[in-house]
């Protein structure tokens, strides 16, 4: 089983990198699922359900999402209508709208789809995602030994835990959240593809997809600052493609894919 994933989409220009390399990554990597990333795609907070529905028609498979997830109020008004929309699993599940679990059906085999929220340097607490994820790999695991979770965190560590914690149980851990892609994709020694993030969709020339000078204002006055997203200029999209053993779930292969201005996409390379 292929797999194509798309890191955080920020703002507008993150949509139109999305408009314009998906079809085409598409094409090159034949992925028989595509996961997107959307939770800055409505302006660097949240998303509504007109752009979840742009990234459907765009190829996307499944919408993950992180911490920014109820941002837009507008979530709420089809969250429980979006069955392709994952927002973390580890919100209270009494409370909570929506589904922190997708399974994505690929012929006669079933595909898994894990949205997880990490606690360490994160605004909120939610219940312990390594927990969390012992309790939904015991209900999947009857259903799939394929299994990707996008783990969004903000340390390195936490995320690195969660990769050797769930080694050999899931196909997939891939790390959101920091907008920075890292030079870290391996296949772990019990079969599990891992990456600590996978970078960010966006604004090329910026901060982390916001634009600079309000970056650094903030670091030069230690005053709050009301970041920007930058939605114009050059643009970065940041992701990997993995494949999958379909018979043991495991992983055969991680492919980090960057698209920038000092890597341009080549469709024939």
């Amino acid at each position: 089983m292929r797999i194509l994933f798309v890191g955080d989409v920020m703002g507008s220009r993150g949509r139109e990198m999305i408009a314009t390399y998906l079809p085409q990554l598409k094409g090159r990597y034949r992925p028989q699922v595509t996961i997107v990333n959307g939770e800055n795609a409505a302006g660097g907070r949240g998303i509504t359900g007109k752009i979840y529905k742009e990234f459907l028609q765009a190829g996307a498979d499944v919408i993950t999402m992180g911490n920014h997830v109820w941002d837009n109020r507008d979530i709420f008004d089809f969250i429980d209508s979006a069955k392709k929309l994952v927002r973390p699993a580890n919100f209270p599940v009494a409370t909570t709208p929506g589904l922190g679990y997708v399974y994505v059906q690929v012929n006669q085999l079933k595909l898994a789809v894990i949205n997880l929220q990490g606690n360490a340097l994160m605004a909120q607490s939610l219940d312990n995602p390594f927990y969390k994820a012992d309790e939904l790999l015991t209900e999947i695991h009857q259903q799939t030994d394929l299994v990707f979770i996008d783990f969004h965190a903000e340390t390195t560590a936490e995320k690195e835990a969660m990769g050797w914690y769930l080694d050999g149980q899931v196909s997939a851990i891939v790390g959101t959240h920091t907008h920075v892609q890292t030079n870290d994709a391996r296949i772990l020694p019990q079969g599990t593809a891992y990456l600590t993030d996978a970078g960010m969709t966006g604004a090329y020339d910026a901060i982390l997809g916001v634009k600079p000078a309000k970056s650094i204002e903030r670091f030069l006055t230690q005053l709050p600052t009301r970041y920007e997203v930058k939605e114009d200029g050059r643009g970065v999209l940041g992701g990997c493609f993995i494949d999958l053993d379909e018979t043991t779930g495991h992983a055969k292969k991680i492919e980090p894919i960057v698209i920038n201005a000092d890597n341009p996409f080549d469709f024939n390379t």
